[in-house]
């Protein structure tokens, strides 16, 4: 059908021990503004590889998250998302230590499931990818640095 990647890296003023745990849909909650999931497995409760959970897309829709893998040891996550109906897309982060913290190696691959997923790719996705990758760093960082979620509000 129609598939296109996106890469970014963020810099983080923290190193890997920090920011790795956050990448978790149930620390999300503490860092990312309007995050909201429904945990459907994980044996601990937490990010683990095989966890499933779910979040809200939009207008009824649903997006699955599958933990593909998940090495701590290397600080490496990768998950899968299906949008019914619309998209699949892996989610691979890479963290490495730099001299200022850490970087995190961020590959996002969509592969449209219909016209309408395409359509969704090409205007939607392509136009707000940066914007969405540049507030996440952002948020980490501040979270990291004061405790606190960084309101969308404030950066966009």
């Amino acid at each position: 059908m129609f598939a296109q990647t996106f890469n970014y890296i963020h810099h983080y003023s923290f190193n890997t021990n920090e920011v790795f745990p956050l990448l978790c849909p149930v620390k999300e909650l503490e860092w990312i503004d309007g995050w909201n999931f429904e945990m459907v497995y994980s044996r601990s409760g937490v990010i683990e590889k095989n966890c499933v959970f779910i979040t809200p897309f939009g207008q009824g829709i649903e997006t699955v998250w599958l933990v593909t893998e998940y090495e701590p040891d290397i600080n490496w996550v990768e998950f899968t998302r299906v949008t019914q109906g619309l998209f699949t897309v892996r989610i691979s982060i890479q963290l490495n230590e730099s001299a200022e913290g850490c970087t995190a190696e961020l590959t996002y691959r969509y592969t449209a499931l219909s016209e309408l997923g395409k359509t969704m790719i090409t205007s939607m996705v392509a136009k707000h990818f940066h914007d969405d990758m540049r507030y996440w760093e952002r948020a980490v960082n501040h979270y990291l640095e004061t405790g606190k979620k960084l309101s969308k509000e404030l950066v966009c």
